[in-house]
């Protein structure tokens, strides 16, 4: 267990990494975060800095040295990263759990041997094979990269007058992965927290609404049924008991229709603190970035508690311009991450809670 005066080691300087600096500076951790983006917002919010690339082994090797143990805020560490400092001070989540997670037909392979419904999937290494998997899978479908997709980036949507070469050449022809399109009611999502001792914590499923392929709005408690609740907790405490997981995950999954079985299908997962859970800052007794914090320091796990129903609205692009009428709204909450304003990046969330 580390004392409160440890300095955790965060891998990557975005908005995640921002909040996990500061719930960790809430318990009296220190943080040194290493990123090679010069302008990373979690970079104002922490005692040390690194900027380098993430295979300057150098500074890798001068990072380890001054932190008692190392986590990140994304899941696309270079592998070669993670195994340096893993032989250097504990890495936690195990880099392992990247290895399978970091590619989406290896994370889909994962969650079907556990016995967990996923949507049909075949792999799609070339356009040949994608059009084999086609004719196996049927349209519509989605052909996604293997590797380092997220909000949509990396995806195409085969409908059946799509020409699959082309759209095999619009994800830049790398290893792909095709996966039948889902008829789903509504996308849910469940943050998990597991300790070293093997205890999972998870919070109340969140339904998430996207926007152009990015999350925009998440609402808790999401509107299913509580066996349909019930069963999405075990199945991310199933996947994260697998995985000898240690830290915060989140599992986004599908909710079919009324009547269909399975009634939920694993969509992906996320070996970090995720967007979905951004509203457990305020409004839960502890936050899904302090459970993480906690999880890594060998502490135990809190105990969420809800304080009402909950919306979480993502600041997207120039929507951030918004933020002075958010302000004056009851029982709303601002949170800025200082980031220079692009279309489609997420510059901010606001989170609104309501009286049960």
């Amino acid at each position: 267990m580390l004392r409160p005066d440890a300095t955790i080691g965060i891998l990557g300087g975005g908005q995640l990494g921002r909040m996990l600096a500061l719930a960790a500076a809430r318990l009296g951790f220190k943080c040194h975060v290493f990123c090679p983006e010069p302008t990373s917002p979690a970079f104002d919010v922490v005692r040390r800095v690194t900027e380098a690339d993430y295979r300057d082994m150098a500074a890798l090797a001068r990072f380890a040295d001054d932190v008692d143990v190392v986590t990140y805020e994304f899941e696309n560490v270079p592998a070669e990263t993670a195994v340096f400092l893993a032989a250097r001070k504990p890495v936690l989540p195990d880099p392992a759990v990247l290895a399978t997670t970091q590619d989406r037909y290896a994370e889909k392979t994962f969650v079907r041997g556990l016995g967990i419904a996923t949507a049909p999937f075949a792999a799609a290494g070339s356009a040949e094979e994608l059009e084999h998997a086609l004719q196996t899978l049927g349209r519509p479908a989605v052909l996604k990269t293997r590797r380092f997709g997220y909000d949509g980036k990396g995806q195409a949507m085969i409908r059946p007058d799509t020409d699959a070469s082309a759209a095999f050449r619009a994800i830049g022809g790398q290893p792909a992965i095709l996966e039948g399109f889902v008829p789903f009611e509504r996308e849910i999502s469940v943050v998990a927290a597991r300790g070293s001792d093997g205890k999972v914590v998870c919070f109340d499923p969140t339904e998430n609404e996207h926007q152009d392929h990015i999350l925009k709005v998440s609402r808790v408690p999401a509107a299913i049924a509580q066996e349909i609740a019930d069963d999405a907790r075990r199945i991310a405490e199933r996947i994260a008991t697998a995985f000898n997981y240690v830290g915060v995950l989140a599992v986004e999954m599908f909710v079919m229709p009324p009547g269909s079985r399975p009634a939920l299908l694993v969509n992906e997962i996320a070996p970090r603190v995720h967007n979905s859970g951004h509203w457990t800052i305020d409004g839960a007794s502890v936050s899904q970035f302090e459970q993480h914090i906690r999880a890594i320091a060998g502490w135990p796990l809190g105990h969420p508690i809800r304080h009402g129903r909950v919306e979480m609205i993502n600041l997207i692009g120039t929507e951030v311009d918004e933020y002075p009428e958010w302000l004056t709204v009851p029982g709303t909450s601002v949170h800025l991450y200082g980031k220079a304003v692009r279309p489609g990046r997420k510059m901010g969330h606001v989170t609104r809670v309501f009286e049960p």
